[in-house]
């Protein structure tokens, strides 16, 4: 999961692009970057850590131009090292930045076909470098003599499309003539077109989520369409083409529970509304699974499952009280690389207030429970506090599937739903009872709410991968490459037999 913004503006962009990375901040906190185009060329700044700290008076300084882009990440393919922080800069042709929401499926096939085919050299394990280099090899297949026209643009995205498997939402800048967006054949990550009149003109910004275009000025125009491009020249003209053969509209479902703002529309649909809908759905599963008079009072997880809690209270006609306080300056658990760092951070960023749960019986509500530990720490919280019974409900279905999209969570057994039946996993996390929503449950939230999306992306819930090429032996060998990540040594032979290969080609 990752934030990405891309601007085409009358006056210097570097302030907008900061601002709108504040705002999409909660999707990423591992890394961020800026990159700007202007007479000279591009300039960029990208580094580790959140937005605030990455980016410095001198740094904004260094950032020039009136179009640009920017993202905030966090790890899902690669690694952590700062070399992987986006955006990517490839030279020919004609320069072009590009940063990119989702993850590739056929990373490693791509990989090989750079190195045999392409004659292009890869430095890092990052998807996106694999990305930008797939479209600059296309461009420059789809370019003749020295000009580019927005045709050749198109034509470099078709034949993305063509090449590349899994889910990708992304922003490229060209050097010296535009911002280019586009998003994958089954629109699996969000992105967003929002534009601004000026004096000068029309101003356009493209980004995951439509709070940062209403946070900025930006009015919301549409979303962009699964396979579609848009492109933008300096000049503020807009071009837009289907580019994909088939492209279909599955959301990913874990958007609207966890991932997204609840401020933002995404594919027509309120985060907010969609979340209300799924508290109401659990409700009427509570009221069959809970005995009456056995909740005294309902409480949220801070801050993402509030809505449904509230909706959820409403129903069953319960209490409802915020029986724990965040320390907003901690960040998302879900996130956070590492189960002992994440086990940690609980603590650090919930506090119970004692006197809403002493002698209580209390149904604590959250968004989803993906690896337990989260759950495991707030439940024992909830009864160190004076919770007589602790009762826990999930506004999402059981995480049993990796989500090999563009979330951070891969490996079977880092999900404590995967071969665990309801019973069992309530005893891990040492509740009194558990409800989990039910998958259609969920997906009906959604489409309750903009009924003209029909099918998701939900394949952590139910296992359906909606790319069609993620088999057991995939996820096998990414679970493989997650528990033994190559040394230094390893990389360097890898880069050495690459070389070699494209030599002897």
């Amino acid at each position: 999961m990752c934030g990405i913004v891309g601007v085409v503006s009358h006056s210097p962009v570097n302030q907008l692009l900061y601002d709108a990375l504040l705002l999409l901040q909660h999707r990423g906190q591992d890394a961020a970057g800026i990159a700007t185009n202007h007479a000279n060329g591009f300039s960029m700044h990208k580094a580790n850590g959140l937005v605030r700290d990455v980016f410095r008076t001198r740094n904004m300084r260094s950032l020039p131009g009136n179009t640009g882009l920017g993202q905030v990440r966090y790890p899902t393919a690669g690694s952590s090292n700062e070399e992987e922080a986006q955006p990517f800069y490839v030279n020919a042709p004609f320069g072009i930045i590009l940063a990119h929401n989702g993850n590739l499926t056929n990373a490693e096939q791509l990989k090989v076909e750079m190195f045999k085919n392409d004659r292009r050299h890869l430095n890092t394990d990052s998807d996106t470098e694999v990305l930008v280099n797939v479209f600059a090899h296309e461009l420059q297949q789809a370019t003749t003599g020295y000009s580019l026209d927005p045709a050749a643009v198109f034509k470099a995205v078709a034949m993305v499309h063509k090449r590349v498997r899994g889910s990708y939402a992304v922003v490229a800048q060209i050097a010296g003539y535009g911002l280019l967006g586009f998003r994958d054949p089954y629109g699996i990550r969000p992105m967003c077109l929002g534009f601004n009149e000026t004096d000068k003109g029309s101003e356009y910004m493209l980004a995951s989520e439509s709070v940062a275009l209403e946070g900025l000025g930006f009015r919301f125009l549409r979303d962009v369409m699964p396979g579609e491009a848009i492109f933008i020249d300096n000049d503020g003209k807009l071009y837009n083409q289907q580019c994909a053969d088939n492209p279909t509209l599955n959301p990913c479902a874990f958007e609207f529970v966890y991932l997204a703002r609840p401020d933002s529309v995404i594919d027509g649909a309120s985060v907010y509304a969609s979340r209300l809908k799924m508290g109401e759905y659990l409700a009427e599963k509570v009221r069959r699974e809970i005995a009456g008079g056995d909740i005294d009072v309902v409480m949220p997880i801070p801050d993402s499952s509030r809505p449904a809690a509230m909706e959820l209270a409403l129903k069953l006609n319960l209490e409802y009280r915020e029986g724990f306080i965040k320390n907003r300056y901690i960040g998302r658990t879900f996130i956070m690389p590492g189960q002992g760092l994440r086990k940690k951070s609980v603590r650090q960023k919930l506090n119970a207030i004692g006197s809403e749960f002493k002698g209580k019986s209390v149904l604590l509500v959250d968004d989803s429970i993906v690896r337990g530990t989260t759950s495991r720490e707030i439940v024992q919280m909830a009864r160190e506090a004076g919770a007589k019974r602790v009762i826990f409900a999930s506004a999402a279905p059981p995480v049993k599937f990796p989500n090999v999209y563009g979330i951070d969570m891969p490996t079977r057994d880092e999900l404590i739903a995967y071969g665990r039946t309801d019973e069992e996993v309530c005893r891990e996390i040492t509740a009194d009872a558990l409800v989990y929503q039910d998958v259609e449950d969920l997906k009906r939230s959604i489409s309750d709410v903009n009924p003209a999306l029909r099918n998701f992306e939900a394949s952590c819930f139910d296992g359906n991968y909606i790319t069609g090429d993620i088999s057991r032996d995939y996820l096998d060998r990414l679970e493989f490459a997650r528990k033994n990540p190559k040394p230094a040594l390893e990389d360097a032979a890898r880069s050495q037999l690459n070389l070699n290969l494209a030599r002897v080609d």
